[in-house]
């Protein structure tokens, strides 16, 4: 084969590979261990470009550490559970299991051609009843542990889809899916008591050290970790006192009015009393309940008429008022309000006409809060107004736990810690999920479900014609006999939040077929995952979640201690962008294009089209690019190298079907560049020991890329090297080392392109299993330095000299070079400056 074609290669060694096993992993003790894990995707039916990236660099690290002598596991599973398959059902017809499997099978068939290092043997798919039936196994152990608990809860319910939504479900108070305006509904709910490991959480987070520090920082805010003030408001009416927390009890004295929240015990009392209450918590509860949503809606308040005294003054009353942006699950569900130090009760206040008292005021700017609220850092001094505890300058912070102190030792109030992290409510209204394995008797309540009946299975004979579960409407499914007492019954129709399905998924491919949810032994092997690949989007629920669960399983007995952090290295990738194409419509609406139907900014009718710059790829604005008709077009090597190159790993990859090209002609040249070596015949020649010396340096520069993902880097040095070894005058012993080495240095990039270079040039067996190259420390020592001659201030030329060569010998040979004698015209120089290892000037 003369010319380089990806496609006659890619297959053959995809071939070879298979045929060898070299991918399939087992418990060896001869060698270290080593797991690699890409997080796993959601089978929508087409792979993009940003599964081309993130596999990619999972396969580079998988391939190199087989190449540095460590058993490797890199498995693959599909996320597979969720509601894209049941609206694909609605949409279509058809069955959600139907759907998902065939886009299994699609985007399996989509990815193989990439060449990946995956243990194919180690798939499975979370809507497979072998995983999901061991996941109801863990459910029924963490139950028993009292990791699990059902109670009522205050939800996000999407009207349309009719299920609960999770918080990051509800996009602007809508269901994102549905669109429908999401409502707040008390429904008896299945929870993990993740807020008892919250602490430990947070913690644990200082040890891990190789995760990026904007997803640690973003894991710290959302457990939310707080100290404040607990104590009460007594009423004037003699009722119930109402207990408020507050993490800023210095500004007590700007005190405005209390507010609770809808679904206060207060507020429901008044609402089963009173029409007017009962229709404004109505309208409160059309609203979502996540603190995004409760900031952007309108502020909405309702005056009960009740009154409280200030704990220090009892002349003084404020009112009690309910108001729409108070969670009823964080603290006590009931604030005090002090409107000149927080926007949100300033802009309450405004509203309604209430006081606004200052308590602070700044140091610099000593003016009454009007428009926006004075909101100083905690670490900022400012000048006090009216502090119970007689402080004149001090910091907030210092104001804070003075206040704490004094509440504690006066004896009306105690501090407390809060966090901001709420337990993992799991219960879902929908089908296509794993069942929960409970059953529900007259005679003896929740019954778990006994072991040796899971999996309870999905039923198939389900329709989507109805909205609603159809869990709820399956009277063969639903009836069943109590496992306990034997008399009629119904299981739990709820299923899990797909958060489940991933939180444990990287436990179970250290034994993927196991009759347990883990096989102790090969968790103990495999576990942890020493790096773990993912986008910056799972960087808050996802980890936190699968730390979480991590935890729970070590405490039923299926992970080791050492697993309970079970991520040791987290790399968060860049996205893939394109530019998006667009023309406008009779209505001036957007009217996308795709790449494919876009030449030098026009469509094939001639008409222009307006060129939107690099952005996420989106299937709803068409600046997508299917991977599979750039591998069939270039090959998966030049797919592969492209996305890895042209930028840092960490940031954003545009792709360019220009870029793409030249990636292409690149892997063309490296082709005839081994061919060339392969079939040469030269003796050896003084330049071999430059060659090697660039060889070692290409070594020991890829390699720290590869270990610190600086693919990119590894890239820049491999292009380098490669133009190195093309203008070589070295012999062939040489050019065949060093073409040798540089088909390694590029393997895990373009592992089909190298295996047939290794092969053409003579190496031995396959070079994915071959030794990784490893330099020599003597040829990375330059025994000689290039040297830039200045003449009259302006470099005119250079010279290689010894790195020991004294300044008279510098000198000599500076003013033999023809640019000197030239410039020097025969007269002396007037100067000479030597500065050795750096420059030589020459003043004439």
């Amino acid at each position: 084969m003369s010319r380089y074609s990806a496609a006659e290669i890619e297959s053959k060694w995809q071939e070879a590979w298979n045929k060898s096993g070299v991918f399939t992993a087992s418990h060896k003790t001869d060698r270290p261990k080593y797991y690699v894990l890409e997080m796993f995707p959601y089978p929508s039916g087409r792979i993009h470009m940003g599964h081309v990236r993130n596999y990619t660099m999972g396969d580079v690290i998988a391939r190199y550490k087989i190449s540095t002598g460590h058993n490797v596991l890199h498995p693959m599973g599909w996320d597979a559970f969720g509601m894209p398959a049941e609206n694909a059902a609605m949409a279509i017809g058809g069955h959600p299991k139907t759907w998902t499997y065939d886009n299994i099978a699609d985007m399996r068939g989509q990815m193989k051609p990439l060449g990946l290092s995956i243990d194919w043997s180690r798939e499975f798919a979370t809507c497979d009843p072998e995983y999901y039936g061991q996941q109801q196994a863990l459910f029924l152990d963490m139950l028993e542990s009292g990791l699990v608990y059902r109670k009522n809860a205050v939800v996000n319910w999407d009207p349309v889809d009719m299920t609960v939504l999770a918080n990051e479900q509800v996009i602007d108070g809508k269901g994102w899916r549905s669109g429908a305006d999401v409502e707040r509904r008390e429904l008896t709910q299945w929870f993990f008591k993740i807020s008892d490991m919250a602490e430990e959480l947070l913690d644990a987070l200082d040890g891990l050290e190789n995760w990026p520090a904007k997803v640690r920082l973003m894991q710290e805010n959302w457990i939310g970790k707080s100290r404040g003030l607990e104590f009460s408001f007594d009423r004037t009416d003699g009722g119930d006192p109402i207990t408020v927390y507050t993490t800023r009890p210095d500004t007590l004295m700007g005190a405005s009015f209390v507010g609770i929240s809808p679904d206060h015990p207060i507020a429901r009392q008044l609402e089963a009393e009173n029409p007017e209450v009962a229709e404004f918590v109505a309208k409160c509860r059309k609203g979502g309940t996540t603190e995004e949503a409760l900031e952007k809606a309108e502020k909405l308040g309702f005056d009960t008429g009740l009154t409280v005294k200030h704990p220090l003054d009892p002349n003084w009353e404020l009112p009690v008022w309910i108001a729409n942006f108070i969670l009823m699950d964080y603290g006590t569900g009931a604030i005090f309000a002090c409107p000149a130090h927080d926007q949100r009760d300033l802009d309450f206040c405004r509203k309604y006409d209430l006081p606004v008292r200052d308590t602070f005021l700044s140091l610099d700017d000593p003016k009454p809060v009007e428009s926006e609220a004075f909101v100083p850092p905690k670490t900022e001094k400012v000048k006090w107004l009216d502090h119970f505890a007689g402080l004149d300058v001090a910091t907030g912070q210092e104001a804070v736990d003075t206040t704490i102190d004094l509440a504690e030792q006066q004896g009306w109030g105690k501090g407390v810690t809060n966090f901001r992290l709420r337990d993992w409510g799991l219960s879902r209204q929908r089908y296509w999920g794993c069942p929960i394995p409970v059953v529900h008797c007259d005679a003896c309540g929740v019954v778990p479900e006994k072991k040796e009946n899971l999996p309870v299975r999905l039923p198939d004979d389900v329709s989507f014609d109805i909205p609603g579960n159809p869990l709820d409407r399956h009277p063969t499914w639903r009836d069943c006999a109590c496992p306990s007492c034997g008399a009629p019954a119904k299981r739990e129709t709820d299923t899990m939040d797909t958060f489940v399905d991933s939180s444990w998924y990287f436990a179970r491919f250290t034994a993927p077929r196991a009759d347990t949810p883990t096989d102790l032994a090969e968790a103990e092997y495999w576990m942890n995952v020493d790096q773990y690949i993912g986008g910056i989007e799972h960087a808050i629920l996802h980890l936190l979640y699968s730390r979480f669960f991590a935890r729970a399983m070590h405490i039923t007995g299926h992970l080791p201690q050492k697993a309970i952090e079970p991520f040791d290295a987290l790399f968060t990738q860049g996205m893939v962008t394109h530019e998006i194409y667009q023309t406008r419509d009779a209505n001036g609406r957007p009217v996308y294009h795709l790449p494919e139907d876009v030449t030098d900014g026009k469509l094939p009718d001639g008409s222009e089209v307006e060129i939107i710059p690099s952005a996420k790829m989106s299937k709803s604005k068409k600046n997508v690019v299917d991977p599979v008709s750039i591998i069939s077009a270039y090959g998966a090597d030049t797919a592969r190298w492209f996305v890895l190159s042209d930028s840092p790993p960490e940031r954003d990859v545009e792709w360019t079907a220009a870029g793409a090209e030249a990636a292409h002609k690149h892997l063309g040249r490296v082709y005839r560049i081994a061919n060339d070596i392969a079939g040469s015949d030269t003796a050896p020649q003084a330049d071999d020991e430059t060659l090697l010396r660039d060889m070692h340096k290409a070594i020991n520069d890829v390699t720290l890329g590869i270990e610190s993902f600086g693919f990119n880097a590894a890239i820049a040095r491999l292009y380098a090297f490669t133009n190195t070894l093309a203008k070589s005058k070295a012999g062939k012993a040489a050019k065949l080392q060093a073409a040798r080495t540089l088909a390694q240095l590029m393997s895990p990039m373009t592992p089909h392109l190298s295996e047939e270079l290794w092969a053409r040039l003579g190496g031995e067996g396959l070079i994915t299993t071959a030794p990784w190259p490893v330099a020599d420390p003597a040829m990375l020592i330059d025994d000689t330095v290039t040297l830039p001659i200045q003449i009259n201030g302006k470099r005119r030329a250079e010279i290689s000299v010894p790195k020991d060569m004294p300044k008279d010998e510098v000198e000599k040979t500076a003013l033999a070079i023809d640019a000197v004698q030239k410039a020097l015209d025969g007269a002396a120089p007037k100067k000479i400056i030597v500065v050795p290892g750096r420059i030589v000037n020459v003043v004439v």
